[in-house]
């Protein structure tokens, strides 16, 4: 029988019933199983500080009756079986389903802890609909085969967890925002002894299917909630996580995998350790007229006889404020990057609202400074290895590629001369960031910079992909691809081993 709704406030479940037994004599306890206590209802009717549960038989006939307080000795029991002490009667509820215990155990820990009834701090930063967007997104295994098929990051974690076995070898792990389970999976490799998969989209329930299917059901326990409202069973030595976004930031999971340390151990572990987030001035005038170009179609005064021109300078203004995903050379860079470090660690979520990331740039070459590129590296910081995940233009890409935020007015600078300036990024409610720069040559006093929307990038990429834009940048030379991509909103859904082989075939037509 599924978990229903019986009338409003009161929720049924499917339940086997058992008795636990002390003995006077020798102090052992029983635990006995009544045949007449097998395929039983329970109801449960929560208010503000109680819980009445009504265990009924298939007749409809009460077997038990009591009200659980918060003074009720009361506890979990394993994956789907709850304690309750009433006087002297101690009882063990058994669920049919894990999913049908989550919900009880959740239901009945608002009446237990009544600040749980307010909104956890993942609802209070998140617009609704940004969560919902972002939940359904995550749920799809399109969006899940794409981020396993990067073989660069799917492969680094597991080289992370492998090559630092001792520290996951019989450990409590908890992985934060599983999707599919893959991370838990690898922690099973290295010999954990239980990890709970938390992951509040969907996709939670493949993952749980996965683990079934590969019979590790008493090893992955799937925790179907948001880290900020989960009840972790026990503290954790390790915690895994892949909350990496666009730029680092995009998507602000980053909070949610700080917020996961509350159940971490005093000496415990995090996978990542740390970032570190680099940016560096470039030049790319191919990349500023393009980009300016995307309006010239609001400069038709004869659209099916409409005037569109009106509306120009504002899609100007909008595209601008797109930062751009895509990949380059390393040589358009103009000085070395300056780097900004989070350590996850000792980092707090309140860290996370508001960065502010100041910056000196000595100039390695005279020319137009078109924007600042952005890319990161993450450390995961074993007993044994450190292991590199990096984003850089150097390295193989990934499908986090590099960002580049252009400056809505080039800046003139020549060698040894100085860019100083700032790059503050504010966190807003659609689980992204406000990106505001400010730059300034110092001996010339000329200033540019621009704001920036990480919500709503433009992905440059796919016009490569799609034979629109010019691979190669000396010659207007395009390169045909056969991929198609699907966009949606600030996530990407494309092939990335595509995308790694159309880019390798580039950089083999311009070296």
């Amino acid at each position: 029988m599924e978990t229903t709704e019986t009338s409003p406030g009161v929720t049924c479940f499917s339940i086997n019933l058992f008795l636990v037994n002390e003995d006077q004599v020798h102090r052992d306890l029983k635990l006995t199983k009544q045949r007449q206590h097998q395929g039983l209802s329970l109801q449960l009717a929560t208010a503000l500080e109680t819980a009445e549960l009504i265990i009924q038989d298939g007749d409809g006939v009460c077997v038990f009756k009591f009200t659980v307080t918060r003074e009720t000795d009361c506890c979990r029991v394993g994956t789907q079986s709850f304690l309750i002490t009433v006087g002297c009667l101690s009882i063990v509820l058994q669920f049919r389903k894990q999913s049908e215990f989550q919900e009880f155990h959740r239901q009945l820990r608002r009446e237990d802890k009544p600040a749980q009834t307010q909104e956890s701090v993942f609802d209070q930063r998140t617009a609704d609909s940004s969560a919902l967007q972002y939940f359904q997104f995550y749920g799809c295994l399109s969006q899940q085969q794409n981020m396993l098929q990067d073989y660069l990051r799917t492969a680094t974690y597991q080289k992370a967890i492998l090559l630092n076995e001792a520290d996951f070898k019989d450990k409590i792990v908890l992985d934060v925002g599983s999707g599919s389970g893959i991370l838990s999976f690898f922690a099973i490799q290295a010999g954990a002894k239980r990890v709970y998969a938390v992951e509040a989209s969907p996709v939670a329930t493949f993952a749980e299917m996965l683990v079934k299917s590969n019979h590790l059901s008493d090893k992955i326990i799937v925790l179907a909630q948001k880290i900020e409202e989960v009840l972790c069973p026990e503290e954790v030595d390790v915690i895994i996580s892949e909350p990496i976004g666009y730029m680092l930031l995009n998507e602000r999971m980053l909070e949610s995998y700080l917020h996961s340390r509350k159940w971490l151990k005093p000496k415990g572990m995090m996978f990542p350790t740390y970032s570190d987030m680099h940016l560096a001035p470039f030049t790319d005038e191919q990349l500023y007229i393009e980009h300016y170009a995307r309006s010239n179609f609001w400069h038709q005064t004869c659209f099916y006889g409409v005037n569109l021109s009106g509306l120009h300078s504002f899609a100007v203004d909008e595209f601008f404020k797109q930062p751009i995903v895509d990949t380059f050379d390393m040589s358009i860079l103009m000085a070395k990057s300056v780097k900004h470090c989070i350590n996850f660690m000792e980092a707090k979520e309140e860290d996370l609202y508001r960065m502010e990331i100041p910056f000196v740039f000595k100039l390695l070459q005279s020319g137009l400074i078109h924007g600042l590129a952005f890319w990161f590296d993450v450390a995961f910081v074993g007993s044994k290895m450190t292991v590199w995940l990096s984003t850089a233009p150097s390295e193989p890409l990934t499908h986090w590629y590099q960002v580049r935020c252009l400056f809505q007015t080039p800046l003139f600078g020549k060698v040894g001369q100085t860019l100083s300036g700032t790059v503050q990024f504010i966190a807003n409610t659609r689980q992204s960031y406000d990106i505001h720069i400010t730059a300034v040559v110092d001996q010339s006093g000329f200033k540019s910079g621009n704001s920036l929307d990480l919500k709503n990038p433009f992905f440059r990429v796919l016009g490569w992909l799609l034979g629109q834009e010019s691979l190669d940048r000396g010659t207007g030379q395009t390169l045909q691809s056969t991929v198609t991509a699907t966009m949606a909103g600030m996530l990407d859904e494309y092939d990335v081993n595509q995308v790694q082989r159309v880019f390798m075939s580039y950089r083999m037509c311009i070296t």
